[in-house]
């Protein structure tokens, strides 16, 4: 069984473990190896139970049941992703910031699950519009474009000591996002 629930303390080493995961399977060839190789879940880890403590927007997925490879795992589920999300007062309402899921868990409508989720809570406390970035060179561009995000800037961002571009997608309003992330599920 797939659940959404937010993100507690005790989370964070798995979500810290997708993080690490998630970025060395989508960023070979645009980032550097060596830079991937270093990336530590400990290090990610301690990152998100700091911003669960301080009320952070955090939503994880979990899966329990037969899908998962032991008995214990399948009884108290596995975060297989997350999504992160904030207030903003750059390009729109609402950012949200990372969106990860595990590879084995990919195609399956949980990427739009997770974004709905986000996108719904945003709506919740006021932001009319959602923005996220992606660096040009991941493939996951496509999807967003697909959900209905309209590409609305562009940008660099350093990340191991590279400029990358980057592609800010918006919805606006909001529920556009909601609406397109619900019909495709």
């Amino acid at each position: 069984m797939i659940t959404i629930r937010r993100a507690r303390p005790s989370d964070a080493p798995a979500i810290g473990a997708v993080h690490v995961a998630a970025w060395r399977s989508a960023y070979p060839g645009i980032l550097p190896d060596a830079y991937l190789a270093r990336l530590s879940v400990p290090r990610q880890a301690a990152h998100y139970d700091g911003a669960i403590r301080d009320g952070a927007l955090i939503y994880v997925l979990t899966a329990t049941g037969r899908d998962l490879p032991s008995p214990t795992v399948a009884a108290s589920g596995r975060v297989i992703g997350f999504v992160t999300a904030a207030k903003s007062t750059s390009l729109a309402d609402g950012e949200v910031e990372t969106l990860y899921i595990l590879d084995d868990w990919r195609e399956r409508g949980l990427g739009r699950l997770l974004l709905s989720t986000a996108a719904t809570h945003l709506s919740s406390i006021g932001c009319r519009s959602v923005f996220l970035w992606v660096l040009r060179d991941n493939p996951s561009r496509f999807f967003y474009q697909h959900l209905g995000g309209r590409a609305i800037a562009e940008s660099q961002t350093m990340v191991a000591g590279q400029a990358l571009a980057q592609i800010a997608f918006a919805w606006d309003p909001i529920e556009r996002l909601v609406q397109s992330a619900s019909r495709a599920n």
